[in-house]
């Protein structure tokens, strides 16, 4: 008599079914993929962006229920969009905004205050306005930055950012708890933002860390994304920073 074996991957119920999920800065990239992934868990996802037309895009990909078009910095825009949000969400991450890099000593005193405040004066406005329509066990989710955490020539003022961002998050941990905060560090992603800012240099760039990185691969914004959701699903993870690199600080 031959038996046969149920080879078949186990099912489980979608983690974030019933919850809202809103992307800041979720037209592409790691924001996208986590827009993707928080819908396959069961959630409804609102997306935002400032391109209208990549918007629309990403939307209908995603299968998104709401979108808005405009720049997260402006702090008006940011206010109007929480306020118009049609019921509680469970769930914000911001991925808009990038690092800054270049020698210090070429910036302007705005540019270097707004490299210094960037990330944080957006984070503080996002927790001012989430806070109120944010359900118990919420979670809010920041991007810091692994690869430019060890200063070195052509990182610039991007160190100094880096280093302000688990602090940051710690505290405001504390201040809108049981609401959870939590920052996803990584070092280089393979992303849109990445091939703009390394133009004919990023086939190089993948090149050398498929070859370096103990994992033998470049991190994807599906990996980071995998992280985001996990995040938001882990009910005992608040105040810290996770760093998402493949190795790249110990293989550099």
């Amino acid at each position: 008599m031959t038996g046969t074996t149920d080879t078949a991957s186990p099912r489980h119920d979608p983690e974030l079914l019933g919850q809202v999920v809103v992307l800041i800065g979720g037209s592409s990239g790691i924001g996208l993929q986590t827009a993707l992934r928080a819908r396959a868990e069961g959630a409804e996802v609102v997306l935002t962006g400032r391109n209208a037309d990549r918007l629309k895009q990403a939307a209908d990909e995603v299968g998104a229920r709401q979108t808005a078009a405009f720049d997260a910095t402006d702090s008006a825009a940011l206010k109007r969009f929480f306020q118009d949000l049609p019921e509680p969400i469970d769930h914000v991450m911001v991925t808009a905004g990038g690092p800054h890099y270049g020698p210090v000593l070429t910036m302007d005193s705005a540019q270097l205050r707004g490299s210094l405040a960037g990330h944080v004066e957006l984070g503080l406005e996002v927790a001012r306005n989430a806070i109120g329509t944010m359900r118990p066990g919420g979670t809010l989710i920041f991007m810091g930055d692994s690869g430019s955490r060890r200063v070195a020539p052509g990182v610039g003022i991007a160190s100094a950012v880096s280093a302000v961002m688990p602090p940051f998050v710690a505290a405001l941990a504390l201040e809108i708890a049981p609401a959870r905060v939590n920052a996803i560090a990584p070092g280089f992603v393979d992303t849109p933002l990445s091939a703009s800012l390394l133009e004919d240099q990023l086939d190089a760039r993948r090149t050398e860390l498929t070859a370096k990185l103990p994992i033998g691969r470049v991190v994807t914004p599906g990996d980071v994304a995998a992280l985001a959701v996990h995040l938001m699903t882990n009910t005992a993870l608040t105040g810290a920073t996770y760093d998402i690199d493949g190795g790249q600080q110990l293989a550099f």
